[in-house]
């Protein structure tokens, strides 16, 4: 089921090159008077794109980039471009970036091969999405978002590393007042439902089961807290499956240039968000990537049209040293 296709992945051909080239880092002939040890010069990365060269790196595009980056090639990962620190750090609020910022949407139309694409702007900060500190709801995610709005979009998630709550959460962790952030856009997954999966219980650190949180429309009121969602539990051994049917009062959805948090038809409140067939692709898929990465990975995925998307990966966070159990 989470098999990549050609088309799924979009192709990377010579059309590419302006990201490819100074934006993405290239050698670059310097002059002779320079002399040997310095001939080449390897220009810094401004422009990537999930699943090429150069959006692998946390330094240059930070860990959620990098890690979505990183696994692009096996997993269904909306397509997208990450945006990153050095590119801010060289170009911060000039009409060069705010073209640099429309060329990459108008290469991602291209590339999905629909006009005007939603899509989905999150920060990647240099130093979130750790093992130590996830940031998760620290900085600012816009959602739906198209055309020249999404340069707009760009510079709130920035201005979001900016804000008290960001600095409160890295003074707390003895991180300093202000981080380099890169920024990730992706095409929008209309999600039917979204998820929240750990490949160790959380709480506990038992590493028996894969624990599902799951909500119909898109991810946001997981994430936030907002809703009582389902809870799954999958047992590693045999893929069996316990429930807890949340609530779901809430869900949130695609609306005229953004999202919108609606109530859930009552008939659809009490009814299971994922089916037996999507919760083991789900818990699969959480076992898979903890043997890839090499740690209890907190995902967040959701589900478009019966097909299963890889949204972020990071480390479970909530575990102390040593917790994890058999």
């Amino acid at each position: 089921m989470f098999a990549k296709t050609l088309s799924d992945r979009g192709s990377s051909t010579s059309h590419t090159r302006v990201f490819m080239g100074e934006r993405l880092g290239r050698q670059v002939a310097m002059p002779e008077t320079l002399g040997a040890a310095s001939a080449k010069y390897i220009a810094p990365i401004e422009v990537c794109w999930l699943g090429e060269p150069g959006c692998d790196d946390p330094a240059a595009v930070g860990a959620k980039a990098a890690n979505l980056g990183r696994l692009a090639a096996a997993c269904r990962v909306p397509p997208g471009f990450c945006l990153s620190a050095g590119l801010f750090d060289r170009r911060p609020r000039s009409s060069e970036l705010a073209a640099i910022i429309s060329d990459a949407y108008a290469e991602l139309v291209r590339r999905c091969g629909i006009g005007d694409v939603a899509v989905a702007v999150r920060s990647s900060g240099i130093d979130e999405d750790t093992a130590e500190s996830s940031f998760a709801g620290q900085h600012e995610t816009i959602l739906n978002v198209r055309g020249a709005a999404v340069v707009d979009a760009v510079e709130v998630c920035r201005e979001s590393a900016r804000s008290d709550r960001t600095r409160a959460y890295r003074a707390a962790r003895d991180l300093g007042g202000e981080g380099r952030i890169a920024v990730l856009v992706q095409r929008l997954v209309r999600a039917d439902s979204a998820l929240v999966a750990f490949s160790v219980d959380p709480i506990s650190g038992e590493r028996d089961q894969i624990v599902v949180n799951a909500n119909w429309g898109l991810g946001e009121t997981i994430v936030s807290g907002e809703v009582t969602p389902d809870t799954y539990r999958v047992r590693r051994t045999d893929l069996a499956i316990a429930r807890t049917i949340g609530e779901k009062a809430r869900m949130t959805i695609a609306a005229a240039g953004g999202v919108c948090t609606v109530a859930v038809p009552t008939a659809m409140r009490s009814r299971v968000v994922l089916s037996d067939v999507e919760l083991r692709s789900v818990a699969r898929l959480a076992i898979e990537l903890e043997a890839r990465m090499g740690w209890p990975v907190d995902l967040e995925c959701a589900f478009e049209d019966q097909m299963l998307y890889l949204l972020q990966c990071r480390p479970v966070t909530t575990l102390a040293a040593g917790t994890t159990k058999p």
